[in-house]
């Protein structure tokens, strides 16, 4: 019974944490109604939100901007959870929807579905991108060996099928012709033109891999200790590695069609998270949620605000914050990998 009280504590504090990340992201998805092409004051938005006219400023507000910010939040949600579950799976620090092959694996069929396959509805595209992204992962972990061999070998091995995979994207955008401009701006990842349908696309898939990661949280506290620990605990490996690497895709697989790859927000945001010292993988999950939302849709409004009357992709914000992230860790690459307890 001892330690129920700082169990309980560190709980409240987990709650605290993420009502506070949530509150942050309230804001800035408020202050991003009122940037734009087309400045609105903070009255006028508020108006436009509270009371929606059909006039330019509610269309702006309830058809450009809030469900932009909406989406930006849910895409990096799923993108901070999918890296958590592969760096839990992999125990490595260095995993993510970048680096283990998933992102550009999700995209690559996609491209090529929207080149070749012009009439092939966007609706099958998260099962396209789905099947790529496990496959390109399955070819990953196959390289490295589960990539617990070295710290940076999974890292080695996942830019090793992403180029290869990069490389037939760009082969298929030369032959796209007029297509090229819109594909390459996906291909930097943003969240442009994004309303209520890309917005329902993606919600299924980021909150299926969500809620099943959530079920799984005492699978991922064993699995965080080691291969030999989880089978002397009656762990069936062979059944649960493929389950959680499916259930990490399945986030990537929503996001890739409406936003392309986001860079850096699955690796990055699990580190970010774990300076929070989380108690246990359920709160980890949360934490995660709502500090990768939080990212990205900071991000987003950046690269909307930053160059008006034009905008950056979103990708490149990331990238240049998780750029320098990734550079501190192959630093710092003979540190151990903590697990949650």
């Amino acid at each position: 019974m001892s330690g129920v009280g700082p169990l309980r504590a560190d709980s409240a504090r987990a709650v605290v944490l993420i009502s506070a990340l949530l509150a942050v992201s309230a804001a800035v998805i408020a202050a991003g109604l009122t940037f734009g092409t087309k400045p609105l004051s903070t009255e006028a938005a508020l108006a436009a939100l509270l009371r929606p006219d059909g006039k330019l400023d509610s269309i702006l507000v309830w058809t450009l901007r809030l469900p932009r910010s909406l989406a930006a939040f849910t895409g990096g949600a799923g993108l901070a959870v999918s890296g958590y579950l592969l760096q839990t799976l992999t125990r490595n620090p260095l995993a993510g929807p970048g680096l283990t092959g998933v992102s550009a694996g999700a995209v690559a069929p996609i491209v090529a579905c929207f080149v070749f396959l012009p009439a092939l509805s966007s609706v099958f595209y998260p099962l396209i991108g789905l099947a790529g992204g496990l496959s390109a992962a399955a070819v990953t972990f196959w390289i490295a060996r589960g990539g617990t061999v070295r710290l940076l070998h999974l890292a080695l091995a996942g830019i090793s099928v992403s180029l290869f995979l990069g490389a037939i994207t760009t082969y298929i955008l030369l032959l796209s012709g007029p297509q090229v401009p819109s594909l390459l701006f996906w291909l930097s990842g943003g969240f442009q033109g994004r309303s209520w349908p890309q917005l329902l696309q993606m919600l299924p898939w980021v909150l299926g891999g969500t809620v099943l990661a959530l079920c799984c949280h005492r699978v991922l506290q064993i699995m965080a200790l080691s291969d030999q620990a989880a089978s002397g605990m009656g762990l069936n490996l062979a059944l649960w590695k493929p389950l959680l690497l499916i259930i990490a895709a399945l986030p990537v697989a929503g996001v890739a069609p409406v936003a392309g790859p986001v860079a850096f927000v699955g690796l990055a945001t699990p580190h970010i998270v774990r300076l929070m010292r989380p108690v246990g993988p359920a709160w980890s999950i949360a934490l995660n949620l709502a500090m990768g939302g939080l990212i990205t849709v900071t991000a987003d409004l950046v690269a909307r605000s930053i160059a008006l009357p034009k905008e950056i992709p979103v990708g490149i914000v990331t990238a240049l914050i998780g750029g320098p992230i990734f550079i501190y860790l192959v630093q710092r690459r003979t540190s151990a990998f903590a697990g949650e307890a």
